[in-house]
């Protein structure tokens, strides 16, 4: 009944471990998540997290409780045909040879498993830009005097609005997240509660936006209403000849500078 019950076990933990890894391979990155609270199926980016970290301890206990009851089996895999104990059989270097294969590929970046990588960021990317990026990290935690004061907005001016749309709050030291989850809205609903496309920020923000190595241009000039005719015409007359669609670091890899750099070098010639 141990035996059965132990392989049962780890044959659903490990069925439910790469489920949660699917999702977390295909949701937004937390920064957005966080930003636009978001679900899926009722969960958070962190619940699933944690039951990716909780289901993959399980499968680890059963896996070792598992290998224990069927260790002669699996000795009897590394066994040549005279039925002599030998670890590097045939059938086993072609499991370590796979195994290396995908952990060296994964280190070095090297197709196809980076295209795996790639596909991945791809995926979250589309997410990020669907459900908006914060205009920092952990934008959600700030409080809205501090919040309004980063994004240079009047904070009577964004009290107002947030009255006038039905969302009420006690003061202006509260979170935006705290805010949100008392009136059931994303942090990002209040942003565009009290900043109007208008009278945003129409230069990049001091502090660079979360993310931002992976952040394409024209994503960035979109989010904070600057020309990309502009931006491409600085990095030209620096000598980086840049797309509208590269990320703030394969500009800089161009450049041969770190993506902060790259992002003050443009922030202070806008």
């Amino acid at each position: 009944m141990i035996r059965k019950t132990v392989s049962l076990t780890a044959l659903l933990s490990l069925i439910f471990l790469m489920l949660t890894s699917i999702i977390l391979y295909i949701i937004p990155a937390g920064r957005v998540a966080y930003w636009a609270d978001y679900h899926l199926w009722g969960l958070t980016k962190t619940q699933w997290g944690d039951l990716h970290i909780n289901l993959g301890f399980l499968f680890f206990v059963t896996i070792l409780v598992h290998s224990y009851y069927n260790w002669k089996a699996i000795t009897t895999y590394m066994k040549n045909k005279a039925k002599e104990f030998k670890l590097f059989t045939k059938e086993f270097n072609i499991a370590l040879i796979l195994t290396l294969a995908f952990s060296v590929g994964t280190l070095y970046e090297t197709p196809p498993f980076s295209s795996i990588l790639q596909l991945g960021e791809d995926i979250s990317s589309r997410a990020n830009a669907f459900y908006g990026e914060p205009p920092y990290g952990h934008a959600e935690l700030s409080s809205l005097q501090t919040f309004s004061n980063k994004m240079e907005l009047e904070l009577s001016q964004s009290m107002k609005r947030l009255n006038d749309s039905g969302i009420s709050l006690e003061n202006s030291g509260q979170t935006l997240k705290e805010i949100a989850d008392a009136n059931n809205v994303s942090p990002n609903d209040i942003y565009i509660t009290i900043s109007p496309l208008v009278e945003r920020i129409k230069t990049f923000p001091k502090e660079p936006p979360a993310g931002l190595g992976n952040r394409p241009l024209i994503d960035l000039c979109q989010e904070y209403s600057v020309s990309i005719k502009t931006v491409l015409s600085i990095l030209e007359n620096n000598g980086i000849e840049a797309k509208e669609t590269m990320s703030i670091k394969e500009v800089a890899n161009l450049a041969g500078k770190d993506p902060f750099t790259t992002y003050e070098l443009i922030r202070s010639e806008l």
